[in-house]
């Protein structure tokens, strides 16, 4: 096994950039969905689950553009909520677990979301009652289709409170926060 020596008396100096994590990376490229401003996100790591939410995205209508490695933009001004209702989207975000973190921002801003159950990695048992429970104390509705295990989230309107998680999850938080920042706004977009 690879070990670290540290030696002490030797003053630090130098320059560190980490590497950026799948899951902020799956939070922040999100919520680009809650502005219809260009933004630019730099290192984002251009890994298997984070590159097919970016490819989700821009079949959902958001307009992406690679600047450089790890580096891309996103203009959210022109959403197609029809997509969400396509074999496509459920097949590619069926296959993506993060999936679940475009829920907060399309209910924010849309007054709805759709999601199929989601996939992703096996590393076990993995629940969405956080994500879920968080957006009914909202004021979120949810509705899933036993046949083709797909759940409809909506609100009528959205209202900030003191939620307590019955258990700690980042991305449910995530999720949250963003569902809660503005009351639903009547956005423009292309529906079915």
């Amino acid at each position: 096994m690879s070990k670290f020596i540290i030696e002490g008396g030797t003053q630090l100096k130098g320059e560190l950039i980490p590497q950026g994590a799948k899951n902020e990376a799956l939070q922040i490229v999100s919520a680009i969905l809650l502005t219809t401003k260009k933004v630019t996100i730099h290192n984002i790591p251009e890994i298997a689950d984070v590159l097919n939410l970016i490819d989700l995205l821009k079949n959902l209508g958001v307009e992406i553009h690679k600047i450089k490695e790890n580096t891309y933009t996103f203009e959210a001004k022109n959403i197609d909520l029809s997509y969400l209702y396509s074999d496509q989207f459920k097949s590619k975000s069926g296959l993506l677990r993060g999936s679940v973190l475009i829920v907060g921002p399309l209910l924010a801003k849309y007054g709805k979301a759709f999601l199929p159950k989601p996939g992703g990695d096996k590393i076990g048992r993995r629940r969405l009652d956080t994500h879920f429970n968080g957006l009914i104390e909202l004021g979120a509705e949810i509705n899933y289709d036993f046949k083709e295990e797909f759940y409809e989230i909506s609100a009528n309107k959205l209202k900030g409170k003191y939620v307590m998680l019955e258990e700690a999850s980042v991305t449910g938080t995530a999720n949250i926060v963003m569902a809660s920042i503005f009351e639903i706004g009547r956005a423009s977009c292309r529906e079915r």
